[in-house]
């Protein structure tokens, strides 16, 4: 075994705890004595159950010295079978205490995770659902809007840019504002935005109503806009991110007028 397979096969431990048999603590004294990275590992292993073990035992006359005594050879002589059993059993249950409190370490620290994790998909539910709530009301809100015997429904059409465009807007002219249902518009391109139209026909003139710069990122594709104007029909054109002062007429999307 090289020095890698020594220290990842747990045999140092048992050699520590003295659980081998006299064969396997001769040979591993002997790779201890020739490598120094096994002799620093097993120093490691000792000092480790040593501070897990400090509080559990009081006695200062017995010390590491002692204990070292029992595990090393002493002029070519392997770990002497005729020593005590009480002292082995007792560093063999250190040794168990050991493996035990690493392993309690490692639960404990799985278990923290599982409750950050738990903790995070609770709130993440608690979000969707929150989120939901709220899109439901909404809904309802705009159901009860569209069903208002006072709200004035202006049906879009599309225009020759692109004749199968269409939206609608629902004026509410009390509360000064419009829902504008444009879930028949396409995905406008990069740069470019939607830009709504108040319209005076005689003489035309156009006001704008703002630009739909959520358009895409909005699922429903229905806004809130506000409209104080006394607006005799609506339109949407294609304009530069940003959009202008005056509408472009020849990416005019939609156009609807308001029924008299």
């Amino acid at each position: 075994m090289d020095t890698r397979e020594y220290i990842a096969s747990g045999i140092l431990e048992l050699y520590v705890a003295g659980s081998l048999s006299e064969k396997e603590n001769v040979e591993i004294h002997a790779a201890i004595q020739e490598n120094p990275e096994l002799l620093v590992e097993v120093k490691s292993i000792e000092n480790a159950i040593l501070q897990l073990t400090a509080a559990a035992k009081k006695d200062t006359a017995y010390s590491f010295n002692d204990i070292k005594t029992q595990l090393t050879v002493k002029e070519t002589k392997v770990i002497s079978i005729t020593k005590p059993k009480t002292n082995w059993l007792q560093y063999s249950g250190w040794a168990a205490t050991f493996l035990i409190g690493s392993v309690l370490m490692y639960t404990l620290s799985q278990n923290n995770q599982l409750q950050e994790q738990v903790a995070t998909e609770k709130q993440q539910l608690e979000e969707q659902i929150d989120k939901a709530a709220t899109n439901l009301a909404d809904a309802e809100k705009l159901i009860d809007i569209f069903r208002d015997k006072d709200i004035i429904s202006v049906a879009l059409a599309g225009q020759q840019v692109s004749p199968t465009s269409y939206a609608k807007v629902y004026w509410d002219k009390k509360a000064n504002s419009i829902y504008l249902d444009a879930k028949g518009l396409p995905d406008p391109p990069k740069g470019k935005v939607y830009q709504v139209w108040s319209l005076k026909l005689t003489p035309l003139t156009p006001t704008s109503l703002g630009t739909l710069d959520t358009f895409t990122a909005d699922a429903n594709k229905i806004f809130t806009i506000t409209n104080a104007n006394q607006s005799e029909a609506f339109g949407i054109t294609l304009e530069p991110a940003g959009g202008s002062l005056s509408p472009n007429l020849e990416q005019l999307y939609t156009l609807g007028a308001v029924a008299s």
